[in-house]
């Protein structure tokens, strides 16, 4: 069991006092909504709630949601390697593995795998609670300070 996944509560009031911080995504990525950053820089996870909104026909959290939030959660992880250059995915690929549902903490933990000069590789897992919902893998092209 990881310590993130095994939170008691997942409130903000109770995430802040485990040592999480609320980060309000701009631009596109708004949509998914809070997102909320906890771990170490060596063991970084990030969050967020799923809410009726992010759901699909069948009352599960939409792939195109779980996409979005591996592309933040990736990103953020190959933006911390790269000492928070610029950078865009060049390349990202998700494998759905199981369903969550409104109302659940989505967290996800990202991994660099490699970085080069102008490229970093991340992969990382998503999961609501004990369940793995997703695998995520892509590319990062570091554009330089901003």
């Amino acid at each position: 069991m990881n310590d993130m996944t095994a939170l008691a509560a997942t409130d903000p009031d109770s995430l802040r006092a485990a040592g999480w911080a609320a980060h309000e995504p701009s631009g596109f990525t708004a949509q998914l909504g809070l997102c909320w950053i906890g771990g170490t820089p060596e063991r970084r996870v990030l969050g967020f709630h799923a809410e009726d909104r992010h759901t699909n026909l069948f009352g599960k959290v939409h792939g195109g949601a779980v996409m979005t939030f591996a592309d933040i959660c990736l990103g953020y992880g190959a933006s911390e390697a790269a000492q928070h250059q610029s950078m865009v995915t060049a390349d990202l690929h998700v494998q759905f593995i199981a369903g969550a549902g409104a109302g659940e903490f989505i967290v996800g933990y990202p991994e660099v795998i490699r970085r080069t000069r102008h490229l970093i590789f991340v992969r990382g897992l998503i999961m609501a609670g004990e369940t793995t919902i997703a695998n995520a893998q892509g590319v990062w092209k570091v554009l330089g300070k901003h």
